[in-house]
């Protein structure tokens, strides 16, 4: 298959980032060696589509020493970035993206990517599954399932296998525990700052910081923009989520009241329309704002743009959205994924862990889907625990064992 990239001469820049995620990886590097013996996809083909950048060259590496056939796409048109694209199809893996691929362009290279007629498939959103369901239906004989790794994308296996439309069974990678107690908490709290503090270059101690949704992802960035010193305001629309975000001593109201308070505001919902029209009328001059969630959906940009009388490119990643009264609104990274859209994604060591899952869930699903039936499936427990004991292992930490006697006496009910 004949790659589709946007220019092989930024392969050595490519090449150089590859490398420097390599080297933080103890996990990805600890399974090549294993998988480069054991060959468990050998001759299987394979489509990943997540986003498209170092450490997910990395997966895509170890999965072709583990034999398979991969062809890889990215997930969103901004998060991929050119210089791994060319890297990764110099090292002999076809790839089908470029940065800033409008929507027809990434649908086209969806496409190319199920052209190698996968049998297994990783997601990150849903989009391969959703197309393998409708304009590439006539491959859905030959598939035998796939991972989906994010919240958004599981709400929307879940609603397809609710309906009876999934027509093959799907591990749920993002409700494991090794993958959305660190990669949603730890890895979206650290890499939004990171993408909001480098393209902003503005201080976040002492502002307003509104985070819509407290879901793990949520929980994340509430709690690191309470360590850099902002006054945090939740809003819900979960009362038991809503009440946790009290507990944890953040302000919870009604977006409408927070729309009058806040200096930075955050999507992490999953949902469409979280913040409209009614909200921008009473923001502050100067507001920023920011999406979290996998689809930039969630700052409605239409109703934005109506209420605005100009808007420019102000900073790289920042777009000013001029209002009729003076005030000035800023949406980072075109609403898209703000820390992949304006940043690197999740820190090397956080993808690692999330990685090792991917790649054991489908060695697992390799092995097991003639057993599984169509639907929405949970990551067996046993891979979690082993990814977790490889994570403290390459961290040099140890931890007790279970005696005997403490196993009978935790399993029994007699004593």
């Amino acid at each position: 298959m004949q790659a589709i990239v946007r220019d092989m001469k930024l392969a050595p820049e490519g090449h150089l980032k590859i490398d420097w995620a390599w080297q933080h990886m103890p996990l990805l590097n600890a399974l090549k060696s294993e998988f480069e013996k054991s060959r468990p996809f050998l001759n299987k083909r394979m489509a990943v589509s997540v986003h498209l950048e170092a450490k997910t060259a990395c997966l895509a590496l170890v999965l072709k020493a583990a034999g398979a056939d991969v062809a890889v796409t990215g997930s969103n048109p901004l998060s991929t970035q050119d210089a791994i694209a060319a890297a990764l199809a110099e090292r002999g893996i076809p790839v089908f993206a470029w940065h800033g691929a409008t929507t027809q362009e990434y649908k086209e290279h969806l496409a190319a990517t199920l052209d190698i007629q996968p049998e297994l498939f990783l997601d990150d959103g849903g989009d391969l599954t959703t197309m393998l369901h409708g304009e590439k239906r006539s491959l859905l004989p030959g598939v035998k399932g796939g991972c989906e790794e994010t919240t958004t994308g599981l709400m929307r296996m879940r609603a397809m296998a609710k309906a009876g439309k999934l027509a093959f069974p799907m591990i749920a990678v993002n409700d494991a525990d090794c993958k959305h107690l660190f990669d949603n908490r730890y890895g979206t709290g650290q890499s939004v700052w990171d993408g909001i503090m480098r393209t902003t270059n503005l201080i976040v101690a002492g502002k307003n910081v509104v985070v819509a949704g407290f879901g793990w992802c949520g929980k994340g960035v509430a709690m690191r923009a309470k360590g850099l010193g902002a006054n945090v305001i939740v809003t819900e629309v979960d009362p038991i989520r809503a009440l946790e975000a009290v507990m944890e001593g953040f302000r919870v109201m009604p977006m409408i009241e927070a729309a009058a308070l806040g200096d930075i505001f955050i999507t992490v919902t999953g949902c469409c329309n979280v913040i409209g029209r009614a909200h921008f009328e009473r923001m502050r001059d100067g507001a920023l704002l920011c999406n979290a969630g996998h689809f930039d959906v969630e700052v409605n940009k239409t109703e934005l743009k109506e209420l605005a009388c100009a808007q420019r490119l102000v900073r790289k990643n920042i777009e000013e959205f001029a209002l009729p009264d003076g005030r000035r609104l800023y949406l980072l990274g075109e609403g898209r994924l703000v820390n992949l859209a304006a940043g690197d994604g999740h820190p090397v060591e956080i993808m690692d862990m999330s990685f090792a899952i991917q790649a054991l869930a489908l060695e697992y699903l390799s092995r097991e889907a003639h057993n599984l039936e169509p639907g929405v499936h949970p990551v067996p427990a046993e891979i979690d625990h082993s990814v977790a004991r490889l994570r403290l292992r390459s961290l040099d930490c140890q931890i007790d064992e279970l005696e005997e006697e403490q196993r009978r006496y935790l399993n029994g009910w007699e004593d």
